[in-house]
């Protein structure tokens, strides 16, 4: 396994595991812990996918990233 492998892998296994509590009512998409576990899944995949020069995923990823970021910054104002 490469270093980008793990790097990468370590970052889906954050994005199910947000993704997963979410569906079984474990985590609120509104909570911050959620958006942590997208924005270091994401940026870790976005990362990996930069190591390999994916391209596509890195758009991808560095997308999904900043939403979720996002995200948490509207969490904490309401908050």
């Amino acid at each position: 396994m490469t270093t980008s492998d793990i790097i990468g892998s370590i970052g889906v296994m954050f994005l199910l595991i947000a993704y997963f509590m979410n569906l079984f009512k474990l985590l609120s998409q509104e909570s911050v812990a959620y958006g942590i576990l997208n924005v270091v899944g994401a940026g870790l995949a976005c990362y990996a996918s930069l190591i390999i020069g994916f391209i596509p995923f890195v758009i991808l990823e560095g997308t999904w990233a900043i939403v979720a970021l996002v995200g948490i910054f509207r969490t904490k104002q309401h908050a």
